[in-house]
């Protein structure tokens, strides 16, 4: 069993000074530049301050040094470090702020803070002269803002609101000095000019009283020189990171072109002409874009040039900064800060608040502080301010000199060491000057051996620890504020010992092994284990797959190795740890498996159809290597396929194999893959691609065949040869042909490597000819051989007569049914028929075709207009093309059926049947006579129709079972169905009698008796 404390092998007695709870005031929001709107209907003003602290700190304020007075002025108060100022004004307010946060521990002061009144005020109300000048001179039209803050937007009003003056090449509007430039006056330019300036801050617009501009009467400008009206200052100042907007316009006859440089220097690459090159724009300002920067004006009557300096300043930003401290008394202080700013930050110190010079024992040289022999009086809150005329910022630390009496933390302590092992026991109280240290062992003194020493930290060193060293040790600790005494109580233990086993284990990739690690140690400590893979340890949460920790005693643990991969292979340690000692051992796992991809696979030589490979001798993963595969891929491959090999096969002790049987003109990759007696491994990297050399074709084309084509054409057809069998540059094709039972043949080259057709036309052979037809292949190396020889006919032509009997009857306003005769057998058989019609007093070409599907010889034409006389004529077709086509034969479609749908629809039902009656349908003119109706009865929900026709304008109908019925009538004629009446909706129940008319459902003969009285509605429908 464990002791019941946890001792531990080296204790180090806790040292050095903790930080306090206490410390001085922190900054964690300091307040920012501030622009309001003197028109807010807020009318506050908050500036943000907040530091931490223990005690927590409080909060002053001071504006442009002087403090603020929440007492003696209403209108400041402060809510924790947060100054609000009510009913802010500029005249009173404007101004720079800075917060002081303040504890027992000292002052510090925040940065600076700008308070400025955003305000835009109106044009004088004063009327402004008009300007008179000539045609082509230039003007500047003065804009005089008013007073405002900050900044100001500029644009420029023609005659009336919204119309504002386009800025272009002549025309240009300064946003430094608000005024509208124009270059050379045009007539259109004449009108009433208004500036208007806009608030950056508050949006505020206000416009000035207009200036008229004229046109003089006595004659028009000539051309002048330019004149430069607006430029950059000779001297630009701009900070770091800002935008820079450098403006240069001048007036001239013609108008003159700006253009920019800059001297000894190229203009940035991300600086942007605006406004037709009149302003030079660089984001973004750097170091290396400050210099001179030129603008030129020029026309044809001349030039004149502007120059000016930009240069860049950056605010100071810290290298180096001071951090809170604590000392000793009589201790030197030593602080630097260091900043970096153009033009070069100057530094000054603060001691909670105030300045601080050279004198006594403290010495300021720019960033440097020292203070020699610092006293309790030193202490405080210190800021090192480094500046420049465009800003400053501070570095905030504390001072803290401790005076405390010696004291430990920890007492007594317990330590445990081994056996024959040096041991190292620290003395560290808190204290402070420095004390000074003594050792004791029970009541003497401990004096200095080789054995045993004191170091300079004034830890206790014992060199070879035994049994005999156990014991209590006094470390007595003393200074001018008083002593403190620390109790290091020592044990010495055996050594533990640790056995893994077995030391070194061989297995094959998917098998499992067992670890075990076994402890000898004393048995009053506590022993943990932890178990590392090639010095990491084992995270058995992520490894669980493979890994499995395996208590199986309080002094052994077993690692379980399952489903072994090739990554597994390595130094498998246990770590033994107790509070005396700790030990660590290592067992090696070797793991046989597949090999690992060979070495880079060089190709020494390529020919036509061999490639000689050589590689490097990848990892046998403990197997040795038996063979090698070598694989190929190219275009046409699906994926890597095995070559063929010289030797077959290539054993494991080879390097180099030759690839054989491989394609001409190819472009290949290559790659080996190695096995042993455990498998076969990853394939090596691809060998770099190369084109096998060119050879004569070897392949002949197949499924030649042909047929088909115009007459007195022999169309030849074959597959083409894909262009793995090209074999070289410049395939192509050697058509030979000759007619059956003749002995030459003809030849003919097809040099497009992807034709698959060739047509020989000769007008003296007949239809149908045989002809014995081979087709070969050839390259730049040669010719290659021919497909066997396969008989083709001659191509039989289009149809060459005409089809005859060709009949047309109209038995509708809209359709025709055509019919006719195929011509007589023989070649050019067709294939289908094609119908042309028109009207006639159309133009055939403007006519419509249709064709039949198959062999058909009749066709119904729809979709024709009623009473009209059309022509028809009918040509055969086959995949060839057409033959000639009849003489037209005439017909007229019947006139159209009655456009007046029946009307006053009335019916009686009795029982299950319906006696139906209605008005005589009148046809028109134009329109086909009346032969009969026909009448649709059909039930909701069912899908079948009872049709009913009659040559009287009445029917009896038959309703076979209760439910809902739908009565449609029409009218017949020649010309076809006429308009359909409205719908009739019946809804009866079975056994029921019942008497209606359309008149109403209401309206019944007062006559009639009724068995059971059925209510009837009579409901217009859509059309069917």
């Amino acid at each position: 069993m464990g002791s019941p404390w946890k001792p531990i092998l080296l204790l180090s007695i806790i040292s050095g000074l903790s930080e306090s709870e206490e410390f001085g005031p922190v900054f964690i929001h300091e307040p920012g530049d501030v622009i309001f709107p003197l028109d807010s209907d807020e009318k506050k003003v908050m500036m943000h301050c907040e530091a931490r602290g223990n005690p927590p700190p409080t909060y002053s304020w001071y504006i442009n040094g002087t403090a603020l007075d929440a007492e003696a002025d209403y209108r400041y108060s402060f809510i924790d470090g947060n100054l609000i100022i009510t009913n802010a004004s500029e005249i009173t307010d404007y101004g720079r702020y800075q917060c002081k946060a303040e504890n027992s521990f000292g002052n510090v002061l925040g940065r600076e803070a700008l308070l400025q009144f955003a305000y835009l005020g109106t044009f004088s109300g004063k009327t402004r002269g008009g300007v008179s000048v000539r045609e082509g001179q230039g003007v500047v039209l003065m804009c005089t803002p008013p007073p405002h803050s900050p900044e100001i937007i500029y644009s420029w009003v023609i005659n009336e609101f919204p119309s504002f003056v386009a800025e272009d090449s002549r025309r240009f509007i300064s946003q430094d000095t608000g005024n509208l430039y124009i270059s050379k006056v045009q007539p259109s330019d004449v009108g009433s000019y208004i500036c208007l300036v806009r608030n950056t801050v508050t949006n505020a617009r206000v416009l000035s009283p207009p200036t008229p501009l004229t046109l003089k009467t006595d004659g028009v400008m000539g051309e002048y020189e330019p004149k430069i009206e607006v430029h950059f200052p000779t001297s630009v100042l701009a900070a770091k990171g800002l935008t820079v907007r450098l403006e240069c316009f001048a007036l001239g006859n013609p108008v003159p072109t700006i253009t920019w440089r800059k001297i000894n220097g190229n203009i940035p690459k991300k600086a942007r002409l605006r406004k037709s090159q009149a302003v030079l724009e660089i984001p973004n300002i750097q170091l290396e874009d400050s210099g001179t920067y030129e603008c030129k004006a020029e026309n044809p009557r001349g030039g004149t040039a502007f120059k000016g300096h930009l240069q860049v300043y950056t605010l100071p930003q810290w290298v180096r900064m001071i951090n809170d401290t604590q000392m000793d008394s009589g201790e030197k202080l030593q602080w630097e800060c260091k900043a970096m700013g153009r033009p070069r930050p100057t530094y000054h110190w603060l001691r909670n608040g105030l300045p601080l010079t050279s004198q006594g024992r403290m010495e300021i040289v720019n960033g440097e502080l020292t203070i020699h022999r610092v006293q309790q009086t030193d202490s405080g809150m210190y800021q090192c301010v480094a500046g420049n005329k465009y800003g400053s910022i501070n570095s905030n630390a504390e001072l803290k000199i401790l005076a405390l009496a010696p004291v430990f933390v920890h007492n007594p302590v317990r330590v445990i060491a081994t056996l024959g092992k040096d041991i190292l026991l620290e003395c560290k109280p808190k204290a402070s000057p420095k004390p000074r240290i003594t050792w004791k062992r029970g009541d003497r003194r401990i004096q200095q051996s080789r054995r045993i020493m004191l170091l300079r930290n004034n830890t206790l060193r014992i060199v070879n620890s035994s049994r005999a060293d156990e014991g209590n040790y006094v470390c007595r600790a003393e200074n001018e504020l008083g002593s403190a005494e620390m109790t290091a109580v020592l044990w010495v233990k055996e050594a533990m010992r640790v056995e893994l086993s077995p030391i070194r284990v061989e297995v094959t990739v998917g098998e499992s092994v067992v670890l075990s690690c076994k402890a000898a140690h004393d048995t009053s400590l506590d022993v943990a284990f932890q178990w590392f893979f090639n010095q990491r340890p084992i995270n058995f949460q992520q490894d669980g797959n493979h890994f499995e920790y395996i208590q199986t005693q309080s002094s052994t643990v077993d690692l379980m190795i399952r489903s072994i991969l090739l990554k597994h292979a390595g130094k498998y340690g246990c770590r033994a740890q107790t509070s005396a000692d700790t030990v660590f051992t290592e067992s090696e796992l070797l793991v046989r498996g597949p090999p690992g991809p060979p070495g880079v696979v060089i190709v020494e030589e390529i020919t036509d159809t061999t490639a000689t490979l050589s590689w490097t001798r990848g990892l046998d993963n403990h197997s040795p290597i038996s063979t090698y595969n070598i694989q190929a891929r190219s275009p046409f491959s699906l994926g890597w396929q095995t070559v063929q090999t010289d030797p077959d096969p290539v054993t494991g002790d080879m390097e180099s194999a030759m690839a054989v049987e491989l394609n001409p003109w190819v472009e290949y990759e290559f790659r080996v893959v190695a096995s042993n007696a455990i498998g076969t491994g990853d394939p090596s990297a691809p060998s770099r691609g190369v084109r096998s050399k060119e050879a004569v074709p070897k392949v002949a084309p197949s499924n030649v065949s042909g047929g088909n084509g115009r007459r007195h054409e022999l169309v030849i057809s074959w597959e083409p040869i894909s262009e793995e069998f090209q074999n070289g540059e410049g395939f192509g094709y050697i058509v030979a042909f000759r007619a059956n039972g003749t002995r030459g043949w003809k030849e003919r080259m097809v040099t497009s490597a992807d034709s698959t057709t060739y047509k020989y036309r000769d007008e003296t052979f007949p239809p149908l000819t045989p002809f014995e037809v081979k087709v070969g292949v050839y390259n730049n190396k040669g010719d290659g051989p021919f497909s066997k020889e396969v008989i083709i006919r001659s191509a039989e032509g289009e149809p060459r007569e005409a089809p005859s009997d060709v009949k047309a009857y109209s038995f509708s306003s809209s359709e025709i049914r055509v019919t006719w005769k195929p011509p007589n057998p023989g070649p050019g058989r067709p294939r289908g028929y094609e119908l042309s019609y028109w009207k006639d007093m159309e133009q055939e070409d403007l006519g419509k075709k249709q064709r039949t599907l198959k062999n058909e010889t009749s066709m119904v034409l729809t979709g024709l207009e009623g009473n009209s006389l059309y022509l028809i004529t009918v040509k055969a077709f086959n995949s060839i093309g057409e033959g000639p086509a009849t003489a037209a034969v005439t017909v007229n479609t019947r006139r159209a059926p009655p456009a007046q749908p029946p009307t006053n629809l009335m019916w009686i039902q009795e029982g299950n049947n319906v006696t139906l009656n209605w008005d005589p349908v009148k046809a028109k003119d134009n329109e086909s006579d009346v032969i009969g109706y026909m009448v649709l009865l059909k039930q909701e929900g069912k899908g079948h129709n009872q049709v009913t026709r009659t040559i009287n304008p009445s029917t009896m109908l038959s309703l076979p079972e209760g439910g809902t019925y739908i009565i449609e009538v029409r009218a017949l004629s020649e010309g076809g169905e006429g308009a359909v009446s409205s719908q009739v909706r019946i809804v009866t129940s079975s056994g029921v009698r019942a008497k209606s008319n359309q008149c109403s459902v209401h309206c019944m003969p007062q006559s009639l008796t009724w068995t059971a009285l059925l209510l009837v509605l009579l409901v217009p429908l859509a059309s069917w």
